[in-house]
């Protein structure tokens, strides 16, 4: 039987948890620092959680833990710690994790490095240009048309990105990147053509040049109904999306393949989930971004779907054969994100969540606890994004209702959501 730790304490890593937990090879998941939902019974006959406090960038102090427990499997949510080198570390020790090396997980850590890499590969995705220097970039914008794609190339927990067609607001936004609005992530700026039609989020779990696809999800990353305001971390998902025949096969084909091979042949093997944000365009399928782990909320509506073993897909993956089984999936899941008043800019804490049992009593609907902690024997909030509730059923509209449902029953001071996720408005 095997224990897991989970590194991280948001939303992704409460489903990835909870999933982990259902495997009947799994006894035990720590989750490091984990939230106020990571702990205890986690339901419908599935193994216990239990919180270590230790950091996610705690790289040393998360791989004593792992050797000395005997854990049999770590699973690195957040991006962070596979940028400073958490995957190294363990497997220095021989320790079994999944997640990217370093090298390999600078296809999130630097976009100028995931955009050479995709010219290279002859991955479709968006023309670009780099610059180092503020007035360089501020010159070239003013060579191309609107609207302005900008992008800060280091992480910058996703709000690094500004699409306008304001030619003030994109100058101050790469006046503010050169300023260090991101730290050294705006140290380096990408200034990107304009891509047209829907997003996708396609996950592969992956080892080398042999990978599975995971049901295709699309997510909300505006503060507002109909895709206004600014960008956030995402405020809700939706999995799987209608795609026409055959185009995930094609992604598979046309990003996930020719990708992980440039990766290998630099000597950087990818091990973990890659995911690749997409445009929909008219051309076909071009990337808008890569990330070396799980997305955040979209692995809450994806996870639920499986009806394979999370733990054995992911030991499978560590052992070099992702593909070793065929992936099982069902229905459709929708993910609703509960953020608190002021978030995506300054927030408050400690407020009082209401509702969470009653929600959850609800058939087909999961709560994933993000920014979450226990105070005086309350669950109160910890973070901009607080809760993803999570419908699931048989079809896409079923799940919509019974997320809605159970959003209806939660509550906290200024909790704010979107009401329209799951529909044709994407942004």
């Amino acid at each position: 039987m095997a224990e897991v730790l989970v590194v991280g304490g948001g939303g992704r890593e409460h489903a990835l948890a909870w999933a982990l937990a259902g495997s009947p090879e799994v006894t035990r998941v720590y989750v490091a620092p984990g939230n106020a939902g990571t702990v205890g019974p986690a339901g419908d006959g599935r193994a216990g959680l239990e919180r270590v406090p230790l950091a996610a960038d705690d790289l040393e102090g998360l791989a004593e833990f792992a050797a000395g427990r005997g854990v049999d499997l770590t699973v690195v949510g957040p991006e962070a710690p596979l940028a400073a080198g958490l995957a190294d570390a363990f497997a220095a020790r021989g320790l079994a994790v999944f997640g990217p090396r370093r090298e390999a997980a600078q296809i999130e850590a630097s976009k100028a490095f995931a955009k050479a890499l995709m010219d290279e590969a002859g991955v479709p995705t968006a023309r670009w240009r780099s610059f180092e220097r503020e007035e360089e970039a501020l010159a070239y914008l003013e060579e191309v048309p609107a609207p302005w794609v900008v992008k800060a190339s280091g992480l910058a927990a996703g709000k690094g990105v500004l699409v306008s067609d304001d030619r003030g607001e994109v100058r101050d936004f790469v006046k503010g990147l050169f300023a260090g609005r991101f730290g050294v992530a705006g140290n380096r700026v990408i200034v990107e053509e304009f891509l047209s039609g829907p997003e996708l989020s396609v996950f592969a779990v992956a080892a080398g040049e042999h990978f599975v696809l995971l049901p295709p999800a699309r997510d909300y990353k505006r503060i507002y109904e109909g895709g206004r305001g600014p960008n956030t971390g995402g405020m809700g998902a939706l999995a799987p999306v209608a795609l026409d025949p055959g185009l995930l096969e094609r992604v598979g084909r046309e990003v996930i393949a020719p990708t992980l091979a440039a990766l290998a042949a630099r000597g950087a093997p990818y091990l973990g989930v890659l995911y690749a944000g997409l445009k929909l365009t008219s051309e076909g399928p071009k990337v808008l971004e890569f990330n070396a782990r799980f997305g955040d909320p979209e692995t809450q509506a994806v996870l639920p779907l499986l009806q394979s073993d999370l733990y054995r897909l992911l030991m499978d993956a560590v052992e070099g054969r992702p593909d070793a089984a065929p992936l099982e999936t069902a229905g459709a899941a929708l993910a609703v994100v509960l953020a608190a008043p002021g978030y995506p800019g300054e927030y408050p804490r400690g407020l009082v969540i209401e509702g969470l049992e009653e929600a959850e009593a609800l058939s087909g609907v999961h709560v994933f606890h993000a920014g979450t902690e226990r105070a005086d024997g309350r669950v109160v909030t910890a973070g901009g994004r607080v809760l993803a509730v999570v419908g699931r059923a048989d079809t896409p509209e079923q799940a919509r209702t019974r997320a809605y449902a159970a959003v209806r029953r939660v509550r906290f001071e200024g909790m704010h959501h979107r009401r329209d996720i799951g529909t044709e408005v994407v942004g």
